[in-house]
């Protein structure tokens, strides 16, 4: 393969403007977007990023879970292509930039390949992964995850969001349940570029991450049961607290990530507490965990010390305990070949890198399963994502969307 020069460069105005006028489809309150997937706003996101495609001319299809994939041909056409893309779904209080980044920064690619003239011999992709955050119909990464084979395609459409409405009827209400058969396009590699949703970067004045691995997780779920009473007049001997279990597991699961830092997380996230009466001791605690390292061995060392914890807590102030799984995502490990192609591409280019673990899912961890992948992070203010409030520079981006843009075009091969 023939790395591009180095004075190939994509014009970052143009990214911007592109990601400012994306950002104006499903406003959020402060700023950013509440863009859910298959909502009349994610609808009219679809269709500019579609009508942007066609007019550089790409052709464009849909599968059958709502992708979209936008090709831009090779010189030789029978090649399996390059893929690149991430997703336009937002959270429901989500920033300008979670997702977007990889889809624009894509489509960036083709319109300067465009402009210079430059053919290659692989054709390009850039996919734009139906529901990956997750928000409206779990699980995140669906489609993604049909592709790979994770997911049973009728079990996808059967998923129901708060209402009630399914994922195959919202897919067909707003006009994107394609016809091409989801997991049956080929793909000789895929790259990914994200903001990184944390502070490594930022915080180290480095301009691009170079993702090796994503973290492998475990939801539990934890029920506690102990028994209602009156705070006032209920001795303290007496008391079966489940609040109080709860709150032992929080300093518990804190511990136990502690202990295999510095890439080991661990938090409570969720919680219900009932009666959630304020003179009223609870007798019921719901609540989950959310553990997460790249070494599948640690994080099942977590897991067995937090489960087995959670009985000797429970047992200690007497309280029932029940303990499921209700997620699981193994870790990944990104492919060599295309890890080295985006270190050479920073490197040709100028920009300050470092090796990165990506403590969020993505679809490029489902993707990896089926095609060589790997993933390219720029820096976020203060690390801040999921939120409104959620930054990046120009320069942050520009900087993203040149080294993916090398490490997309060396693997798909210039053609002289």
């Amino acid at each position: 393969m023939t790395a591009p020069a180095d004075n190939l460069r994509i014009d970052g105005l143009r990214l911007w403007e592109s990601l400012m006028a994306m950002a104006k489809v499903g406003p959020g309150l402060r700023g950013g977007n509440n863009r859910q997937a298959l909502t009349d706003a994610d609808r009219e996101g679809r269709d500019l990023f579609r009508s942007w495609c066609e007019g550089a001319g790409m052709k464009v299809a849909v599968d059958t879970m709502g992708s979209i994939f936008a090709r831009r041909e090779g010189t030789d056409p029978t090649l399996a292509p390059v893929m690149v893309g991430s997703h336009l779904d937002t959270q429901p209080t989500g920033g300008r930039y979670d997702g977007v980044l990889g889809v624009l920064a894509g489509l960036e690619i083709v319109r300067t390949l465009d402009d210079l003239g430059i053919r290659t011999r692989r054709p390009i992709e850039v996919v734009n992964w139906t529901n990956e955050e997750g928000t409206r119909f779990a699980p995140a990464m669906l489609a993604s995850g049909v592709f790979a084979g994770v997911h049973d395609e009728a079990w996808a459409h059967a998923r129901q969001d708060a209402s009630g409405r399914s994922f195959g009827d919202e897919l067909r209400r707003i006009g994107y349940l394609g016809e091409a058969p989801a997991g049956r396009r080929r793909i000789h590699a895929y790259y990914e570029l994200h903001i990184e949703q944390g502070p490594i970067l930022e915080d180290e004045d480095i301009d691009i991450g170079v993702v090796t691995h994503g973290q492998g997780l475990k939801w539990l779920q934890v029920s506690l049961t102990g028994r209602e009473s009156h705070t006032g007049s209920t001795p303290m001997p007496k008391r079966r607290n489940a609040a109080l279990g709860m709150a032992r597991v929080m300093e518990l699961v804190d511990e136990v990530a502690w202990r295999h830092a510095p890439h080991a997380v661990g938090a409570v996230g969720h919680v219900e507490i009932f009666p959630n009466s304020r003179n009223v001791i609870p007798g019921r605690a719901v609540f989950t965990i959310d553990i997460r390292s790249p070494r599948q061995e640690v994080l099942d060392d977590m897991d067995d010390r937090i489960c087995a914890g959670i009985v000797e807590i429970a047992d200690a102030i007497g309280l029932g305990a029940q303990v499921e799984q209700v997620g699981h995502f193994d870790p990944v490990a990104f492919d060599q070949s295309c890890i080295r192609t985006i270190r050479a591409a920073a490197d040709r280019l100028g920009y300050s890198h470092r090796d990165i673990v990506s403590g969020a899912g993505h679809d490029a961890c489902w993707i990896n399963r089926v095609a060589p992948t790997a993933m390219v992070m720029c820096p976020c203010v203060g690390g801040l994502s999921h939120n409104e409030d959620e930054e990046i520079t120009r320069e942050w981006a520009t900087a993203g969307a040149e080294v993916l843009f090398h490490a997309v075009v060396e693997t798909a091969e210039i053609v002289e």
